[in-house]
């Protein structure tokens, strides 16, 4: 697939970019999924606009009618890699599929989503991490448990039948493309049935991860993927680097350090609010569609 302008992302930043972008009369395609946004499950009183309170999956289903009404295609999927392709880019979809451009709005976000199970924090960094491809090395020849439904889970556990003695992914619904589960089935992963209820440490470190029938899984990491890749993953993708609490530095245009990458919302800092991340999705959208359009 081609497309001028490719959007990451399918929250409020990312679909006023959309918006913004599509109006411009250039090519837009937005991938993503609604359930990955902060949105989903929120209520929202206090956005311009909008008196009393609004379902944030409602917002979300309107945002998309409204940028698809200005011609922006809409792909449901999450986005394993990112890379620059030419004078433009080349993102790979979960499914395989590749979509390239010549502008690229990152707008997933950054906020790694917690278990929230005893022993999660306390082993953090002891057995505990939140991205396998950032510590897949220290975990060679030893049994790991991946957690998460979606992408990022499922390409972690394929990574990490390279490193890893036996890979577990627990899931309580694997909501990926046939091809990425073929593909996690190939490599050797186990699936189990649900969440983890417990993580458990001996002389400090995770020893295993006991499931919610009771059952203990003998792992000694456990990698937490409940999502697809964030926008400061999908940035060291292209070389550039996230600040030390993984957002997103951009200037009055929200442009990256990286010309034709642009990030909006959450990912460029607080505060974190509807608002703030509509508005920098206008401005990304229009930067990137003046971008491709010259």
């Amino acid at each position: 697939m081609e497309t001028d302008v490719l959007i990451i992302g399918m929250g409020p930043a990312g679909l006023q970019a959309a918006i913004h972008a599509a109006r411009k009369k250039v090519r837009v395609t937005v991938v993503g999924k609604e359930s990955g946004s902060a949105l989903v499950g929120t209520h929202i009183e206090n956005y311009f606009g909008t008196p009393g309170v609004i379902g944030g999956e409602q917002l979300l289903s309107n945002g998309v009618k409204q940028a698809e009404s200005f011609g922006a295609v809409m792909v449901r999927q999450n986005v394993s890699s990112l890379m620059k392709d030419g004078d433009g880019f080349k993102a790979v979809l979960e499914s395989g599929d590749t979509v390239s451009c010549r502008a690229v709005i990152l707008a997933t976000g950054i906020s790694r989503k917690k278990l929230g199970v005893p022993g999660e924090k306390e082993f953090l960094g002891k057995g505990v991490s939140y991205c396998a491809s950032c510590d897949c090395n220290f975990y060679k020849g030893v049994p790991v448990m991946i957690v998460g439904n979606e992408s990022e889970a499922a390409e972690s556990a394929v990574l990490m039948t390279k490193y890893a003695s036996e890979v577990y992914w627990s899931a309580e619904k694997a909501d990926i493309d046939a091809s990425l589960a073929a593909k996690v089935k190939d490599a050797g992963v186990r699936m189990l049935e649900g969440f983890p209820a417990e993580i458990l440490a001996e002389d400090g470190k995770v020893s295993s991860a006991v499931m919610k029938d009771g059952r203990g899984v003998a792992v000694r990491g456990v990698f937490i993927e409940l999502g697809g890749r964030s926008s400061a993953d999908l940035a060291m993708d292209l070389d550039i680097m996230p600040e030390m609490d993984d957002t997103i530095k951009v200037d009055r245009n929200c442009k990256s350090e990286l010309d034709g990458v642009y990030a909006c919302g959450d990912v460029t800092g607080r505060p974190w609010q509807v608002a703030k991340a509509v508005g920098e999705g206008n401005i990304a959208g229009m930067a990137a569609a003046e971008k491709v359009k010259k």
